[in-house]
């Protein structure tokens, strides 16, 4: 049970209630266009969405992790080396579409934030394949299991993920539909779907 700023001690209330307010916020984002001066690609402007979504939730929104964490038997970044490892993420190319996902996998690898990497990383993505390459990813057109599958296994061999992907980019970036979607989307990947963005 994480703590909140809310005074939550159930966690199914919490998950209710970090559902509906950082989905607000997800609308809000796109909304007033907060992300629209960012540098595409830099943990600085993922801390930004971070902050964003979930700052009415959580006092480390947008924060560095300070514990490890793990997945099932997956452990992301130990918290000694996250510094560097974002440092060198920063670094990366993403010129190119493969070069982006290589850039999004390692994000994923790191793990920067405590809780809500998924959901932020997401919309990090694909600020950058906007700003880069043109598209963006229509995340109603996959299929979640798909999805998670070629997430775990990102990082021993990224074809999958970007073949994943690849099959799901368009080029409406500027679709509020897509967008809204889209977050929606997202949530159901981490199992949050008690709320639509459309009805918030």
């Amino acid at each position: 049970m994480l703590e909140n700023k809310l005074g939550i001690k159930n966690s199914a209330e919490l998950a209710r209630e970090e559902e509906r307010l950082s989905k607000k916020k997800a609308v809000k984002l796109f909304e007033n266009g907060v992300l629209n001066n960012l540098p595409s690609g830099k943990f600085s402007t993922l801390q930004v969405i971070h902050k964003y979504l979930f700052e009415d939730i959580y006092d480390f929104s947008g924060e560095l992790r300070t514990v490890n964490i793990a997945k099932g038997n997956f452990r992301f970044a130990p918290v000694m080396y996250l510094k560097t490892a974002l440092e060198n993420i920063d670094k990366m190319p993403q010129s190119t579409f493969d070069e982006i996902i290589e850039k999004y996998v390692e994000m994923n690898i790191a793990h920067p934030f405590r809780e809500g990497n998924g959901r932020s990383t997401r919309i990090w993505l694909d600020h950058i394949l906007k700003n880069e390459i043109g598209m963006v990813v229509d995340w109603s057109r996959i299929d979640k299991e798909d999805y998670l599958l070629a997430m775990e296994r990102s990082p021993i061999k990224d074809i999958e993920i970007k073949y994943v992907l690849k099959n799901a980019l368009t080029n409406e970036i500027n679709n509020r539909e897509l967008y809204m979607k889209g977050i929606d989307h997202s949530y159901y990947y981490e199992g949050y779907n008690a709320f639509a963005t459309d009805e918030l």
